[in-house]
């Protein structure tokens, strides 16, 4: 294989995995504390629409960004209600945020939008991290965008806060042993809001990186499957904020194996590579999922009082 190959690959792995490593640290953070979140795919969605329309209409990829984020806290704020205090089956609400999620962001596409089913294209991406012309040759396909510098930033901070603070001693009681960590005062209903809130941020934020800085516009299709994958990054990571990290560096690969394959140098049908994220995901969910262990507390609504 090539140095060009190599570089091109690494780009586009860098790329394609920023999106999901914002989702999947918000599906840690919200796990870790004892909420299943599978509605992490309608959060992307609606952020990937919220920052694309605001994008647009603002010419600002940075106030789009933050207001994804908004927006998919919203769903987190929708989502710990349902699951903390009205003790609402967490799956079944996380199933209904991802259906909420993409049919809203298509209700209010239709909106804005002259009723077409995605946004008109952004004229103002995100930056790259250097400028035009600062790296060479075939070293330009390592120019990924800031989001991709923020995800890394965003990574090493969630493994010093659930490991250097008390805050993250806290958030991984309360998952592990709620009863335990409300008798020495910790408000576990206030942890896991907070948690979850967050959790939905950073699944905004893992949308507005799609369609701000990707593909420059909100489409249908634009979240297809990459909420589900971060969830099995977090399980393949191990519900840590670096083993989820890294499991979406290598869901990212797949993506861009896709990519290369399907430049023409190789003979392998179109239909075969869109299947390879996929089928990757399945693969490491059957190959690891029985020796990954979750929280104790993971999915089970915290009654005051009891002891478990």
């Amino acid at each position: 294989m090539s140095t060009d190959t190599i570089l091109l690959l690494l780009g586009i792995t860098l790329m394609y995995s920023t999106p999901m490593v914002f989702a999947a640290q918000g599906s840690v953070i919200s796990e870790v504390s004892g909420v299943v979140n599978l509605g992490i795919e309608g959060m992307m969605t609606i952020g990937a629409f919220t920052g694309a329309a605001v994008g647009y209409f603002s010419g600002n990829p940075w106030l789009g960004f933050i207001c994804a984020g908004v927006a998919g806290a919203f769903f987190g704020l929708a989502h710990a209600f349902a699951s903390v205090t009205c003790k609402a089956d967490q799956t079944v609400c996380g199933i209904a945020m991802n259906l909420i999620g993409p049919g809203l962001a298509l209700f209010l596409s239709r909106v804005f939008f002259e009723g077409a089913t995605q946004t008109q294209p952004v004229t103002n991406k995100i930056p790259k991290l250097f400028p035009s012309g600062f790296l060479k040759g075939s070293y330009a396909n390592l120019n990924v965008d800031m989001t991709t510098l923020l995800a890394l930033i965003l990574s090493i901070a969630m493994v010093i806060i659930f490991y250097r603070t008390t805050w993250g001693l806290h958030l991984r009681a309360v998952g592990e042993h709620p009863a335990a960590a409300d008798t020495l005062g910790i408000n576990v209903y206030k942890v896991r809001y907070i948690c979850v809130i967050i959790s939905g941020l950073f699944a905004g934020f893992g949308g507005a990186a799609m369609t701000l800085a990707i593909v420059p516009q909100f489409m249908p299709t634009a979240i297809s499957g990459q909420g589900f994958i971060a969830i099995a990054a977090v399980i393949f990571g191990k519900w840590t904020p670096h083993g989820a990290y890294f499991a979406c560096l290598l869901f990212g690969f797949a993506q861009a194996l896709t990519v290369v394959l399907g430049g023409g140098r190789f003979a392998v049908p179109s239909e075969i590579l869109a299947m390879l994220p996929y089928v990757l995901t399945i693969l490491i969910l059957i190959l690891f999922v029985g020796r990954a262990h979750a929280p104790k507390a993971n999915g089970v609504p915290y009654n005051k009082g009891s002891r478990v």
